[in-house]
């Protein structure tokens, strides 16, 4: 059976980020696709527009001297513009490391990402770790 056209889309994404490759995040992304990241720490917030998604994008490389790795381990789809994407992330930063589930809810119109909604597994863990 042939992958959803929507979940295609969020795999081409997660690859684009694991490589770096911003030239195709931009093909992915809206131009006014937001990223929503959570947490009370120097990187949470909301990223609006797609040079705003990919200076974070960028930035979680810089903070982490590139050690930032996620690892696509499931995506879910509704049909209707969603999907739901688990994923184990990993980095390390000034001598801490992060280990920890998370996942996005995207949101897709026509063959955009418009919105990505990050959730974490232990939001604490993630704000300690970015402080």
């Amino acid at each position: 059976m042939a992958e959803h056209p929507h979940a295609a889309l969020v795999r081409r994404g997660y690859e684009a980020f694991s490589s770096g490759d911003f030239d195709t995040l931009r093909q992915v992304l809206a131009a006014d696709a937001a990223h929503h990241a959570p947490g009370n720490h120097p990187l949470a917030g909301d990223f609006k527009g797609q040079d705003s998604v990919i200076d974070y994008y960028q930035r979680l490389g810089q903070e982490t001297n590139v050690t930032f790795q996620v690892e696509l381990r499931n995506l879910f789809v509704d049909g209707r513009g969603h999907v739901v994407s688990v994923h184990y992330a990993t980095a390390e930063r000034q001598g801490k490391k992060l280990e920890e589930n998370g996942g996005i809810i995207f949101r897709i119109v026509g063959d955009k990402v418009t919105d990505l909604d990050q959730c974490t597994e232990d939001i604490d863990k993630v704000n300690e770790f970015w402080s």
